[in-house]
């Protein structure tokens, strides 16, 4: 049995290209069901409760997500199963246009324009630009490189951190030295034990006065505590598509933080992702029942789950 969401018509576009096999849906699955399941694609977001369940699943061979990071599954694969990810449906796209929109929105004060708007207020300021600002890269994979491209035309300079160092980027041992130089710090770096509260209290404290910290990464990549301590001064600003808790409580006090600009973790989460899924997730389910090479294989029965 192949297991899929309803959403973006995943499930709907599995059972028309596979008419011969029963087709489950995350809304409607039982748990007599689950025994069944071979192949089972995630539901795109918060599928925190739905990977509970794969150890519900003994005959399960395949696990795929539709996100390109994977950390949040890896604890629940079970042994043996191969875990796939959802690289090349538009997220590394759509997360560095986001990117680079969050540098321009809070550069240009558009938080304080829409503020303005609301009141029937015109008030004439002058904004930044991109322009000569010299932007920090934590992480160079898919999303690191997208947002460099978007970047070339604005007359940024790019300098680069990765966990794998080479030519033009630097160690993560060099991190706090290359903070030290930067207007814009973007965290684009994928969550492992590795990175786990890599821009913690000695990173942030490095970047100059006015710096502007941009996650579109993972919340737990930054220490929460840090971040909060460098905000409530002021000295620093931030503008965060992830962050430490998920949905972010109302009585957090990012929220009233006026050097703050917050989206709702929407970073790859775009129509063109939504167009591709349901043929993705088509194509890997029809390899798994015919014995093809999957695509984008994270982990195996013989490797270990990582990111670049």
């Amino acid at each position: 049995m192949i297991l899929a969401p309803d959403a973006d018509d995943v499930a709907a576009c599995v059972a028309r290209r596979l008419p011969d096999l029963e087709v489950l849906r995350w809304s409607t699955v039982s748990d007599n069901d689950l025994a069944h399941v071979t192949f089972c694609c995630m539901p795109y977001m918060n599928a925190g409760a739905a990977a509970a369940k794969l150890a519900a699943m003994p005959a399960l061979r395949v696990v795929q997500s539709l996100s390109s990071g994977v950390d949040d599954l890896v604890p629940f694969v079970p042994d043996g199963v191969t875990l796939c990810n959802g690289r090349g449906l538009h997220h590394e796209e759509g997360t560095a246009e986001l990117a680079v929109t969050l540098m321009l929105a809070w550069l240009r004060r558009l938080p304080a324009a829409v503020d303005n708007q609301r009141q029937q207020r015109w008030e004439h300021v002058r904004t930044d630009t991109l322009d000569g600002k010299t932007v920090l890269l934590v992480g160079y994979g898919g999303i690191g490189h997208a947002i460099e491209q978007r970047l070339q035309p604005f007359g940024a300079n790019v300098i680069r951190v990765s966990r794998t160092a080479r030519p033009n980027v630097a160690a993560l041992n060099e991190l706090a030295t290359s903070a030290s130089g930067a207007d814009i710090l973007v965290i684009c770096i994928a969550l492992t034990p590795e990175t786990r509260n890599l821009i913690d209290k000695t990173v942030l404290r490095a970047l100059p006065d006015g710096a502007l910290v941009v996650n579109v990464a993972r919340g737990p990549v930054v220490d929460g505590a840090a971040l909060l301590t460098e905000l409530q001064t002021g000295r620093i600003n931030a503008a965060l598509d992830v962050i430490h808790t998920e949905p972010l409580p109302a009585d957090a006090p990012e929220w009233r933080l006026p050097n703050v600009l917050i989206t709702p973790h929407i970073g790859g989460d775009t129509t063109t992702f939504a167009r591709r899924a349901g043929e993705f997730v088509a194509d890997q389910a029809a390899r798994h029942v015919t014995g093809e090479p999957l695509h984008n294989v994270v982990a195996s029965a013989t490797s270990s789950a990582s990111t670049s």
